[in-house]
């Protein structure tokens, strides 16, 4: 089974940039989305063979999140069950018979880190939401999460220790979280693989000379660890200031 899981910045501006190419070529079971940035009624999509459910920010946009899939799901949940948390359509978890599938954008903690404390807070409450549902089935989680791990997880760790998506708060939740029966399902595979990002920043033409950020991910419940075949960084797929990562597992 392949899911694929690419934060677009802007699913229409990323369907005029070869999204659509790169959809049909990869031939995922389940492609996850992150940052559409549009509304309801915005965008028609003809991907023949796939369902599609959609969860829009009420922020006109701003965030959102989509998924395409092959496989019917047993049921679909839009956010998390907390209001102050569902407003920005950030979470789509989808049942199947032997796991869920959680495709999440997680919030930026921005510049100045004037958002942070509210993302402690997001944090706290997606993982007790992921850990409920760990109790019933095997859970996978896909999406920006906008954390780099470890210092190997981006090309300037020293400078970048206090800014939004590297800094010790931001991290220690990562760690937690796969303290809870979780693995980066990329680091299971390439462990020590340096040069290995997902996202550039466009200001500083990062991309060009591989100064990036991981922040993508595919993170799997310890019970299915066993069933990973591969997770792949497609940093050579353009579109958006990320790139695509994939997950072969076999369920």
């Amino acid at each position: 089974m392949r899911l694929v899981s690419w934060n677009v910045n802007g699913l229409r501006a990323c369907v005029k940039k070869g999204f659509l190419e790169f959809f049909n070529d990869i031939d995922a079971d389940v492609f996850c989305v992150q940052e559409t940035k549009l509304q309801e009624g915005q965008i028609e999509l003809e991907l023949d063979g796939y369902e599609q459910y959609w969860n829009y920010a009420q922020k006109k946009g701003y965030s959102g999140t989509a998924v395409f899939t092959k496989i019917t799901p047993l049921s679909i949940t839009y956010g998390i069950g907390i209001y102050d948390h569902d407003q920005e359509g950030r979470v789509i978890t989808m049942e199947f018979e032997n796991y869920y599938l959680i495709n999440v954008y997680t919030p930026n903690s921005q510049r100045k880190l004037a958002r942070l404390s509210y993302r402690m807070t997001w944090e706290d409450a997606f993982s007790e939401y992921v850990c409920a549902l760990e109790s019933i089935k095997p859970v996978i989680v896909c999406g920006d999460l906008n954390v780099a791990h470890q210092e190997i997880d981006l090309k300037n760790p020293g400078s970048n220790r206090r800014n939004a998506g590297f800094t010790d708060e931001e991290r220690g939740k990562f760690t937690e979280l796969l303290g809870y029966g979780y693995t980066d399902s990329f680091r299971k595979i390439y462990p020590e693989l340096t040069g290995a990002y997902t996202w550039w920043s466009y200001i500083t033409k990062a991309r060009e000379r591989n100064s990036g950020w991981r922040i993508d991910y595919f993170i799997v419940s310890k019970k299915l660890e066993e069933f990973i075949e591969d997770a792949k960084i497609l940093a050579d797929i353009l579109g958006s200031d990320h790139c695509p990562v994939s997950l072969e597992i076999d369920l």
